[in-house]
């Protein structure tokens, strides 16, 4: 386990933009599939896990929820270990655990123990790999990281859309347990990913810098394994609680659409075909805005471009919630998708503008954390409001206005609080009766010689009288 140093991202070190960075990219690629897509993925199984345990519908719900919880919960602890072992490391172990719940899960007697196998053990390696992976693309791209975090995103709507089939021929062929077995096999491929995270190498020093840092050993300060100084920069506390207030609304749509689909008449086929229409525009949604996200114009205003896309969203929700006909809902899924896939390729690449490659390993463990407690409001907070209501108009409504709301903050919170800048004032400046002397000299250097002028003052010696060459003279 190297050790801190690893992965600390030394000074002098330039982000590639290319060469084994594209290897990077696949792995936060194949990650980023697996955590978003397999707590969606699990529940073709939910089914089978009623007839076998006499459960409801509602007991098997928490394996997501916990899967989610667990994502987004654990990202302090995933910051304190990777600034404590690095990347490469936790990504591996992270493997290892998320393997090790699934296969775990497929003996399980009870749902108790599939909550702590496929919940909090699954789950918790999901979060290892996760974050580290977003840490890693982040380092090794700088120019073309709006487009890198566009492909990584992309990972998930691929991933979906591969794994819900995948689950159903699973557990058509071999049964739940076979299935999570097979599952668990399947992410055994983390750890080749972690293994792609090789750390950045700082550059060869020349033989004699290399004597003399030999000679004088510096001792460098304790790294913080969480910093939470990152709450006293203003962008990052903007950033913070409109992600909170986003994530409330944002995963809403999603789950109820296709109960609002079964809700106006449409058979379960038609209304599970508005999921795949969704992911596949989803699927194109995120690279295309990485792309535009990284031209040279764009990119320095990169954060109202994430408050369009949340207003993009929310508009989207509101149109949506008058929908009457299976049509109507077809169009929302599109334009869904694409809003959707703009938030997902931006969040992240946003953050780290806003915090820079130091502080990020710590942001986005405290984001993560924020969010977690959002995503486990929010969802459940929709529900009730059908069940009081018997409308889904109001949910679609409200998850429309959450996401709007957190445009306004994200947008007019950076407009007025970080762009306009008061001007810093003249500072005094304290010069040493040395510096003092040095600047004189510097004047008298740029005036005329004073060979010169002594000479001046000898060829006109009537007009001028007689003049004592002195130092004082010359100036």
């Amino acid at each position: 386990m190297g050790g801190a140093a690893v992965d600390d991202c030394p000074t002098g070190v330039k982000a590639p933009d290319g060469g084994w960075g594209w290897a990077v990219l696949c792995g936060c690629f194949v990650i980023t599939g697996f955590s978003y897509a397999f707590p969606k993925a699990v529940s073709v199984f939910f089914k089978e896990l009623i007839q076998e345990f006499g459960v409801g519908y509602s007991d098997t719900a928490w394996i997501s929820s916990i899967l989610l919880a667990m994502l987004y919960g654990t990202g302090p602890l995933c910051s304190v270990l990777v600034n404590r072992f690095g990347c490469r490391p936790v990504m591996m172990v992270g493997g290892l655990f998320a393997s090790l719940g699934m296969i775990l899960a497929s003996f399980a007697t009870s749902m108790i123990q599939i909550y702590l196998t496929t919940g909090v053990i699954t789950g918790l390696g999901l979060a290892l790999n996760f974050q580290p992976s977003l840490i890693m693309l982040n380092r090794y791209f700088d120019q073309k990281r709006p487009l890198a975090n566009g492909l990584s995103a992309a990972g998930s709507p691929v991933f979906l859309c591969c794994l819900s089939p995948l689950g159903h021929v699973l557990q058509h062929e071999f049964g739940w347990r076979g299935g999570f077995l097979i599952l668990g096999g399947m992410l055994l491929n983390c750890c080749a990913c972690g293994a792609l995270m090789r750390p950045l190498e700082p550059p060869e020093k020349p033989v004699d810098q290399e004597e003399q840092s030999s000679k004088v050993v510096e001792k460098k300060p304790k790294r913080k394994l969480l910093d939470f100084m990152v709450f006293k920069d203003r962008g990052f506390l903007i950033y913070a609680i409109a992600a909170c207030i986003m994530v409330l609304g944002l995963f809403v749509p999603p789950v109820f659409v296709v109960s609002y689909a079964v809700h106006l008449g449409y058979e379960d086929n038609n209304a599970a075909f508005l999921l795949s229409i969704l992911g596949f525009v989803d699927l194109f949604a995120r690279p295309i805005c990485g792309i535009i996200a990284g031209l040279k114009w764009i990119r320095p205003r990169c954060v109202y471009l994430f408050a369009f896309a949340m207003v993009f969203n929310g508009v989207t929700d509101l149109v949506g919630s008058m929908s009457v006909d299976y049509t109507h809902l077809v169009i929302f899924c599109v334009f869904f998708g694409m809003s959707y896939g703009m938030v997902g390729a931006l969040q992240f690449e946003v953050l780290m503008a806003i915090v820079g490659t130091k502080k990020f390993p710590s942001a986005i463990g405290l984001v993560l954390l924020m969010e977690a407690m959002a995503v486990l409001v929010g969802p459940p907070s929709a529900g009730k409001l059908r069940d009081a209501t018997h409308n889904y108009m109001f949910v679609f409504m409200l998850a429309g206005g959450q996401v709007m709301l957190s445009a306004l903050v994200l947008g007019f919170g950076n407009y007025f609080c970080i762009k306009k800048k008061p001007e810093e004032p003249m500072k005094e400046v304290d010069a040493s009766s040395t510096e003092i002397e040095l600047l004189r000299k510097r004047v008298e250097s740029s005036l005329m010689p004073s060979s010169e002028v002594e000479q001046f003052l000898k060829e006109d010696t009537e007009k001028n009288g007689e003049v004592k060459v002195n130092p004082e003279t010359c100036v």
